[in-house]
C-alpha cells in the first residue's frame, strides 16, 4: 500500500499556521568569510547538555559552509529587524557589507540589539530529506529581555504580544 502524496505547496501553508521566531545564523566558510542566512526553523533540543538545532535546505548557497563549520551562532531578532531578516533571506549580495556585527565563538559574526544570542560548536549534522538538520551545544548565550522577538506566520511577519487573558 503507497501513501497519498502531499502536495509540498499546500503542506508548507499548513506548517505556516505555527508560529516561529525569525534568527539570521551565521558562520565561517572554509576559506573565512562570513556566511549568513534567515532561518525560522530553530527549536531547543536538550537543557543538559545545552542542544539547539535549526535546520537549512540543502539547496542553499551556504549549504557546504554550514554543513562542515565548527561553530555557529544564531542571532534572534527583534521585531524591528525585517530589513535584517530579508537581507540574509536573499541570495547572492554581499549580506555582511555595510552592516554592523562582532566576531563571536569560532569568529562567527553576531549582531549586536538581537533579542538572543546562541553561540555553539557544532554537535552534529543529520540528513533530513531536502534539509540538513544541524545540532549545536550553546557555549555561550545572552538575551534582553526588554526586546520583543520578531515571529513569522501565515507567511508573513509578525510580532509577539503578551494574550490579554495573561496580564494582571
Amino acid at each position: 500500500m503507497t501513501e497519498p502524496a502531499l502536495d509540498p505547496r499546500d503542506f508548507r501553508r499548513a506548517l505556516s499556521h505555527f508560529p516561529t521566531g525569525v534568527t539570521v545564523v551565521t558562520t565561517r566558510d572554509a576559506a573565512g568569510a562570513p556566511v549568513g542566512v534567515t532561518a525560522s526553523s530553530f527549536n531547543a533540543v536538550s537543557l543538559n547538555p545545552p542542544l539547539v538545532l535549526w535546520s537549512l535546505d540543502k539547496a542553499a548557497l551556504s549549504a557546504e559552509a554550514f554543513r562542515t563549520a565548527e561553530h555557529f551562532a544564531v542571532n534572534v531578532l527583534t521585531e524591528d529587524q525585517i530589513l535584517l531578516s530579508n537581507r540574509f533571506a536573499s541570495r547572492g549580495e554581499d549580506k555582511f557589507g555595510g552592516i554592523d556585527w562582532a566576531e563571536g565563538l569560532g569568529g562567527c559574526p553576531v549582531f549586536d540589539g538581537v533579542s538572543a544570542r546562541f553561540e555553539c560548536r557544532t554537535w552534529n549534522v543529520y540528513d533530513g530529506g531536502d534539509h540538513l538538520i544541524i545540532v549545536g551545544q550553546v557555549m555561550r548565550y545572552d538575551y534582553q529581555t526588554a526586546l520583543a522577538p520578531l515571529v513569522f506566520a501565515k507567511g508573513c511577519y509578525a510580532v509577539s504580544a503578551r494574550h490579554p487573558a495573561t496580564v494582571g
